[in-house]
């Protein structure tokens, strides 16, 4: 399999990841009957939890660019270097700065997700040259 391809495995993983880390801290804060419930009142999560609600957004917003962006390449026959490249630094980034996220750690998190945005953009410049 191609790495650019088990590297979209690894980003789905972070987002499961991403999905019962979020999950799991809000928990305490929202309480069964929330969970359970119709959920129409939005709760303002604080602490880890709230910082896990951010980055798991986040991730939803990147994830499908960077998912096209391998697929496409893949079946346009344009995988080599670039997106080689591409796709490891999205994917560590990625994985990294969940953690960053978490634990609040606030520039470093910054240039981490500029990082996988570069991966991004390394997978796009493979596309078009």
């Amino acid at each position: 399999m191609a790495f650019e391809l088990q590297m979209l495995a690894v980003a789905v993983v972070i987002g499961l990841v991403h999905l019962v880390w979020a999950a799991a801290s809000a928990q305490p804060q929202r309480g069964w009957k929330w969970n359970m419930g119709p959920r129409e009142d939005r709760i303002q999560l604080t602490g880890m939890a709230g910082r896990l609600e951010r980055a798991f957004v986040n991730f939803r917003e990147t994830f499908p660019f960077f998912a096209a962006a391998v697929i496409v390449a893949y079946l346009g026959g344009r995988l080599g270097m670039f997106t080689y490249c591409g796709a490891g630094l999205y994917a560590g980034a990625r994985a990294l700065y969940i953690l960053l996220y978490a634990f609040g750690v606030p520039v470093l998190r910054s240039l981490v997700w500029l990082v996988s945005m570069i991966g991004l953009g390394l997978i796009l410049l493979a596309l078009v040259i």
